[in-house]
């Protein structure tokens, strides 16, 4: 593996001059990237097997081999999102104020990139080719960091997207991938600050607490998903029984997937047998409270552990409470910060809920699926932010960047 210090050098000379590009040299670059993917989708999926195949024999959740696998389609899907990113309206060099002072200086604000963007994830390879797309688009270098799991699908992406600048005559270490996934190398990356300009960590709370408590690095903070589902007495059955099947079961191993549900006093005698069923028909095991568990016996006892647990699994947890207040409060002390819904037929309800909530995204009878990047017209996203400095939610190109001030004067002094 080479030097950390020459991946970030590297990363500092690609930054320098990707900030000088224009929208159509950057569009054009990210759509060839594209075509490269889909070109190179055979070397993908052989990789990729490689991982798949050693999770498996590590006996990795089911869960966690469907968000490591690639696939033709997701492969496509990735390379889709590098041409939604070229058509994106380019942010860098947007001048988005500009006023007068008396003394006749004209003081305003440019968007410009961060720099060098570094990232530190897990095992889902698509983040390879979304971080890569949305870094490139906003003139910024990106180094990678993924993890053991995916390095033969990361090195494969790595490899096709550098052979793919290098052929449109660009900068090939506008992205680069640290190869060694060991802990002391992922530890001397996050102290890398004299090249690295902003850490992002996509992954499972031990390692975002990891990042976050060792980082000499400024770090936009990515969270965990204990995303839950409020089912007021106002619910319509059938709405609610859609979106939370959607919510949980859609993908499992995903970070914006229902964990945990709520359910009013008012409506639990006749929803919870129907919701028991929906859910139980794709094997997803419940952990309830008592009164939840002399409607259904079946349900399994929930430990207070259970109620702010991100599963990533066939498990959901379910509270019963008597009241919206008492929903509002139960969700803002075991939720994450990521994305939280009602649903509910009363006004009031819905916008106290959009209101008294503290989560990124807050969802009024819809399914806390659609935090993504792509979902919310972004192209991509760099990560779901739960923090509440820079960046809150899905970010996509906006959170890539920040702002300069530029001064036109005609001879002033002070």
């Amino acid at each position: 593996m080479e030097a950390l210090e020459v991946i970030g050098r590297r990363a500092k000379e690609a930054a320098a001059r990707l900030g000088l590009l224009g929208q159509e040299e950057k569009a054009a670059a990210l759509r060839a990237a594209g075509e490269a993917l889909r070109t190179a989708a055979e070397e993908l999926l052989a990789a990729n097997e490689e991982d798949v195949a050693r999770a498996v024999e590590k006996g990795m959740r089911d869960s966690l081999v469907d968000r490591l696998r690639l696939t033709r389609e997701r492969i496509d899907s990735m390379a889709g999102g590098l041409d939604e990113i070229a058509l994106l309206e380019d942010p860098i060099g947007e001048v988005i104020s500009m006023k007068k002072r008396p003394n006749g200086l004209m003081i305003g604000q440019k968007r410009v990139p961060l720099g060098v963007v570094g990232i530190i994830y897990e095992s889902r390879p698509n983040v390879t080719a979304d971080a890569f797309g949305l870094c490139f688009k906003t003139g910024n270098a990106a180094i990678l960091r993924g993890g053991s799991d995916a390095i033969s699908s990361n090195l494969g992406i790595t490899r096709v997207l550098q052979e793919s600048l290098r052929k449109s005559g660009l900068p090939e270490y506008a992205v680069q991938l640290i190869s060694d996934t060991g802990r002391d190398t992922a530890a001397r990356f996050m102290k890398l600050n004299q090249y690295v300009d902003v850490l992002i960590p996509r992954g499972g709370a031990g390692l975002i607490r990891t990042v976050v408590e060792n980082s000499t690095i400024p770090v936009i903070e990515t969270g965990t998903g204990n995303c839950h589902i409020y089912v007021d007495e106002s619910a319509d059955y059938e709405m609610a029984l859609n979106i939370i099947d959607n919510a949980k079961t859609q993908r499992l191993g995903v970070c914006n997937a229902c964990e945990s549900l709520v359910v009013h006093s008012a409506v639990a005698e006749e929803f919870l047998p129907l919701i028991y069923q929906r859910l139980t028909e794709k094997q997803i095991i419940f952990r309830a409270d008592e009164r939840a568990r002399a409607i259904v016996p079946a349900m399994e006892a929930a430990t207070e552990e259970d109620y702010g647990k991100e599963y990533l699994d066939r498990l959901i947890s379910l509270k019963i409470v008597d009241s919206f207040d008492e929903a509002v409060a139960h969700i803002n002390r075991y939720n994450t910060g990521h994305s939280e819904a009602i649903i509910t037929q009363n006004y009031e309800n819905a916008m106290r809920f959009l209101d008294e909530i503290d989560a990124a995204a807050v969802y009024v009878n819809a399914s806390t699926r659609f935090t993504d990047g792509g979902e919310f017209g972004f192209g991509a996203e760099i990560g779901i932010s739960t923090q509440k400095l820079h960046a809150r939610g899905p970010m996509g190109l906006l959170a890539l960047t920040t702002t300069k001030y530029i001064i036109f004067g005609n001879g002033q002094i002070r």
